[in-house]
């Protein structure tokens, strides 16, 4: 039984390091800023809706370079080789990409709902970092960002999603801060 206690012991370790040298993955959700910006740009031109998505599909592109210049910026170890839950966090991130799929199939089945499909799948990506960085904002996210973006998806033009979302992140920012400061906080007691 003391193994197994060890063993939680090591991982709620490894968790705690990973959240503190990486921030919770702030440098993504700030690079998510800049690309939600620009979807909103797409979105809120008068081109046709295939262009748009095609285009919105391309603003995701420098998501990676993006956090990782981000990391720099603020001080965030990006790549943490010596935790092995980093592989964690980026098998989390590779998923996201199988069901990218389903809102490529929706790029040309239903356009006008891509975006929607789109943002539902980044907000429902979320729930596993919840627990790698035992992130109250990260879970809350994972649920309340599906369920807002389909009622404002079913209910409101594209547009009306993308501004939704560059809401979402710029307080999913502020939420990471305070959760990285209270970390702090706590380890220095």
């Amino acid at each position: 039984m003391e193994s197994k206690e060890q063993l939680l012991s090591a991982l709620q370790e490894l968790k705690i390091d990973s959240r503190k040298k990486q921030k919770s993955g702030l440098p993504f959700i700030i690079a998510s800023v800049f690309i939600w910006i620009a979807v909103l740009g797409v979105h809120l031109s008068t081109l046709p809706i295939l262009t748009k998505n095609m285009l919105t599909f391309c603003c995701s592109a420098p998501l990676v370079p993006m956090a990782y210049f981000i990391s720099k910026l603020i001080g965030v170890d990006f790549q943490n080789k010596d935790n092995p839950l980093t592989k964690l966090g980026i098998l989390f991130a590779v998923n996201q990409m199988l069901y990218i799929l389903i809102a490529m199939w929706v790029y040309a089945a239903v356009p006008e709902k891509m975006l929607m499909v789109y943002a539902m799948i980044f907000g429902a990506h979320l729930l596993p970092y919840g627990w790698l960085y035992q992130s109250k904002t990260y879970y809350v996210l994972s649920v309340v960002v599906p369920i807002l973006v389909l009622y404002i998806g079913c209910n409101y033009p594209t547009v009306a999603v993308a501004v939704l979302m560059l809401f979402i992140e710029i307080v999913f920012c502020i939420c990471l801060i305070i959760e990285n400061l209270f970390l702090n906080k706590k380890q220095s007691y």
